[in-house]
């Protein structure tokens, strides 16, 4: 996988016709222009808590890349409101009927940096007066139990489409769009690398809700009788795919895995704790194979596959920063 393409260099000739693009490309500098008077509400204390571990964003990244999206957003909204006037005009429904949430995708790699990306979004959408209640969910909560993949023989295919219920995940995606009063979804816990029993997250009437995780942009699965069926992204008014090259999100993967061996698989609790008690270059062996064997693949089959379905992606560099902005216009 390589980053979004742009146009030929200077004087190269391909021979034929470039074929029409949906997308526009920008440039960081470019894109940072289009925040126009939009002000940072975010301090340096605030964007450390949000940032990943091993992520580098900061504040100039705020400023230059995420403060534009949230304008974006934030005129993606207003204009659904009145798009959601317009059709109850047409159908005669009152125009006091609650609104409907706004729902946004976030989407990539293990290690790509898509849950900074997705808590980012939350803190600075919350900012906006027109739409004060954000919530963010993650797909996670929404893997198989373990016990559950160890039946099915997927434990090595975690993360993986079908280690997911599915079914669950949409109908949770869909009772919230249709303004349900609350709505919950279960709770996935890193440390024990399995569902919270009896753990959930209420989600009461957002005005924007955010779905997080790595297979969220994949179309419907058809029926076994052909027909065609609504899938989880045909719920999505804007989604986002935060891109990079192959290999520097296996590094990323690897560096991660090293800091989380010397933090929180430390922890008693943590389904990981066995890599803490040998030596580095075996643990870093088994993260090696995790990626060869799981994370690579999944991310090859069915997560860079749906980068051309996103409304914009994020393309970033070596270091981790934001480089380069494709929005969709067509």
């Amino acid at each position: 996988m390589s980053p979004p393409a742009g146009p030929p260099s200077p004087g190269v000739r391909t021979g034929r016709p470039a074929a029409p693009s949906p997308y526009v490309d920008l440039g960081r500098a470019e894109w940072s222009a289009l925040r126009e008077r939009t002000p940072l509400p975010l301090t340096a204390g605030e964007v450390e808590r949000l940032r990943g571990l091993g992520d580098a964003v900061d504040l100039d990244e705020v400023r230059d890349v995420y403060l534009p999206l949230s304008r974006l957003l934030n005129l993606y909204v207003t204009a659904s409101h009145g798009l959601r006037g317009a059709l109850n005009t047409f159908l005669g429904e009152s125009g006091s009927q609650p609104g409907t949430p706004f729902v946004i995708a976030v989407a990539g790699s293990v290690a790509v940096g898509k849950s900074t990306v997705a808590r980012l979004l939350r803190a600075l959408l919350t900012r906006w007066p027109e739409h004060p209640r954000v919530e963010l969910v993650t797909t996670d909560g929404f893997l198989l139990p373990l016990r559950d993949l160890e039946a099915r023989g997927l434990v090595r295919r975690k993360g993986f489409p079908e280690s997911y219920d599915r079914r669950a995940l949409l109908r949770f995606v869909a009772e919230v769009k249709a303004g349900r009063d609350e709505v919950s979804a279960p709770v996935y816990s890193h440390l024990t690398y399995d569902i919270v029993p009896g753990g959930r997250q209420t989600v009461r009437r957002p005005d924007i809700l955010i779905v997080e995780g790595l297979n969220v942009l994949q179309p419907a699965v058809p029926a076994p009788d052909g027909r065609t069926r609504v899938g989880l992204a045909d719920y999505f008014d804007f989604s986002v795919y935060v891109d990079a090259r192959t290999e520097d999100i296996e590094r990323w993967y690897l560096e991660r895995f090293r800091q989380l061996r010397r933090t929180a698989f430390k922890d008693p609790s943590s389904y990981f704790r066995r890599h803490t008690a040998v030596p580095e270059e075996e643990a870093l062996a088994y993260a090696r194979s995790t990626w060869r064997t799981v994370n690579g693949p999944n991310l090859a089959q069915n997560i860079a596959p749906t980068r051309g379905r996103a409304t914009l992606v994020l393309g970033k560099g070596a270091d981790h920063k934001v480089r380069r902005v494709r929005l969709r216009k067509l």
